[in-house]
């Protein structure tokens, strides 16, 4: 390949495969290049991931060194991202009976699905997340497209044990919202000892059923990575907990004039600072 060629094809493969350790050997056979050859490439790669606040390629050396494509999203494109969202969460018909909001044209959409789960990926991407959990149903394709981005699997906690799931492992919590015990089980194959978990969801109210889920994170023997939700909703009392990383919060919810009051969640107050803008 000519040099332009193999910056070109360089460039794909490393936003195809974000978060991998690829040594240089490999890009030698693929390219039947010199060391020398390659490693030019990568600074030129290198040097524009940086410049356009793409990423950047990190380099290890060693018998088993090589190149990791770490991403990047620059504050202002998170901010400009999220603003998008609480645009869309304000729409007045997004209110249901009950005072419940319609999420599933959200969190069906690719494109704004991909918005949602790159920053998740954005926020942890340094702590060392080995699997991502979520409770069916509404939160799956979140939790889904964010393992895929920080290339790990992602594993399904269900209200009820499914026969297809094998052994479960079942922990009760008490709900947040209603105040009143539930249960939720997970297969036991799910996870491993000593695996960090980051727990995903689309919507909290009360933190009940995320204190849950940490709850079987715990029976596990594995440690939660973090926990981070798109919409934290209006709550009247004390959650159960306070180390979670949310999108975008919803104060209030007016029936009358179907309006809906959507700011900007805690991720802005926990290292984001808005006014890189």
């Amino acid at each position: 390949m000519k040099r332009s060629e193999r910056l070109v094809d360089l460039t794909h493969y490393f936003l195809e495969n974000p978060r991998q350790l690829t040594q240089l050997s490999y890009f030698m056979d693929r390219y039947s290049s010199s060391k020398s050859t390659i490693s030019e490439d990568m600074d030129i790669v290198r040097t524009i991931f940086l410049a356009k606040k793409i990423g950047n390629l990190e380099s290890f050396s060693g018998v088993n060194g090589g190149v990791i494509y770490q991403p990047e999203i620059p504050a202002e494109a998170i901010y400009r991202y999220v603003e998008e969202l609480a645009a869309l969460m304000r729409e007045n018909n997004r209110i249901l009976p009950g005072g419940y909001l319609y999420l599933s044209d959200i969190l069906g959409h690719p494109r704004t699905l991909r918005k949602i789960a790159k920053i998740i990926a954005h926020e942890f991407q340094n702590a060392k997340v080995d699997v991502v959990m979520t409770i069916a149903t509404k939160g799956i394709t979140m939790a889904q497209m964010t393992a895929e981005l920080l290339d790990v699997p992602f594993v399904i906690v269900r209200r009820d044990p499914k026969v297809t799931e094998g052994a479960t492992l079942s922990v009760n919590y008490m709900s947040g919202s209603s105040a009143r015990v539930e249960s939720m089980v997970l297969s036991k194959r799910s996870l491993s000892a000593g695996q960090r978990v980051l727990i995903v969801d689309d919507f909290m109210k009360g933190g009940g059923t995320l204190n849950g889920m940490k709850s079987l994170v715990q029976e596990f023997d594995c440690l939660v990575a973090g926990l981070s939700v798109f919409v934290e909703g209006p709550f009247r009392g004390e959650r159960p907990l306070d180390d979670y990383k949310s999108l975008l919060r919803v104060d209030s919810i007016d029936l009358a004039d179907h309006s809906i009051d959507v700011q900007l969640g805690n991720i802005f107050s926990q290292g984001i600072d808005l006014f890189e803008k």
